[in-house]
C-alpha cells in the first residue's frame, strides 16, 4: 500500500516465536504490522509486507520456534533496501517488533555512510513516551517478554488471538544478566516475563497512539534531502 507522493517505505518485521501459552507465535509480527498499519493511515508511507521470521534463537528450547541467522536478516533487509532505492524510494524504516533482532541496528548505523536514508522503529524513548501515555504499569525492564505491553497491543488490535491464561500468568525475573548466553530457559519456565495480568485493551490503543505521534520525526529525518 503506497499513499500518495509517498518516497518513504516502512518494513515490519517480527518473529515466529513463544509467547508463552496464551499469545501466537506471531505475535510479534502481528505487533509490528499493526504499529505499521497505524502509522500508515496517519502518515504518507509505503507500507511493505512483513518480515515474518527472525532471530529467536534465544526462545529455541520452547518447540514452535523458528529463526533466521543474524546474517541472514541482514541479508534479506539489505536486499529489500536496495531494491526501493533501485525504484526510487529515498529511504527505509524498519518497523521492528522483536528485541532480539540486534542486527537491525548495524543495518541501520551502515547507512548512515550512503545516500539511502534508514530508522529503526521504536526506539526505547519512543516505547517510555507510549508506556506512560498508556498508563502502562510494569517497568520496561521487567516487562519483557508477552508482558503488559504485548498482551494490551493483541486485546486491543486483535483480542481474537489471545487466549485465556494472561490473567493468572506473571512471572518476574528481573535480573537476566547471562540472557545472551543461557537463553530464556535459564529465566523463565512458562516464556513469559512481565505482568500480563496489568494488560488492557484500551492501554494498547493507547500504545499505538503514543507510537504513532512519535513516528513522526522519524519520517521528517528519513524523508529529507542528505547535505551533499
Amino acid at each position: 500500500m503506497r499513499a500518495d507522493g509517498a518516497d518513504v517505505a516502512v518494513l515490519p518485521i517480527g518473529s515466529f516465536e513463544q509467547h508463552g501459552a496464551f499469545l501466537p507465535l506471531a505475535t510479534d509480527t502481528v505487533i509490528a504490522c499493526t504499529i505499521a498499519d497505524e502509522i500508515a493511515a496517519a502518515h504518507p508511507v509505503l507500507h511493505l509486507p512483513p518480515v515474518t521470521i527472525s532471530c529467536s534463537h534465544e526462545h529455541a528450547a520452547w518447540p514452535g520456534t523458528v529463526s533466521l541467522s543474524a546474517a541472514t536478516l541482514y541479508a534479506v533487509v539489505r536486499d529489500i533496501a536496495d531494491s526501493l532505492r533501485r525504484s526510487g524510494v529515498r529511504g527505509l524504516i524498519l518497523v521492528n517488533g522483536h528485541g532480539g533482532n540486534y542486527v537491525l541496528r548495524n543495518i541501520v548505523q551502515e547507512s548512515a555512510a550512503t545516500d539511502f536514508r534508514m530508522a529503526l522503529f521504536p526506539g526505547s524513548a519512543d516505547w517510555d513516551g507510549a508506556r506512560t501515555r498508556a498508563g502502562v504499569r510494569t517497568p520496561s525492564n521487567t516487562d519483557m517478554h508477552a508482558g503488559e505491553l504485548e498482551t494490551s497491543i493483541l486485546l486491543h488490535a486483535h483480542p481474537e488471538l489471545v487466549r485465556p491464561g494472561h490473567e493468572t500468568s506473571d512471572w518476574i525475573s528481573d535480573d537476566r544478566k547471562h540472557l545472551l548466553t543461557l537463553g530464556m530457559p535459564a529465566y523463565t519456565e512458562s516464556g513469559v516475563i512481565g505482568r500480563p495480568s496489568e494488560a488492557s485493551a484500551d492501554k494498547g490503543k493507547e500504545l499505538l497512539a503514543g507510537l504513532v505521534e512519535s513516528f513522526a520525526e522519524y519520517l521528517s529525518l528519513v524523508g529529507a534531502e542528505k547535505e551533499a
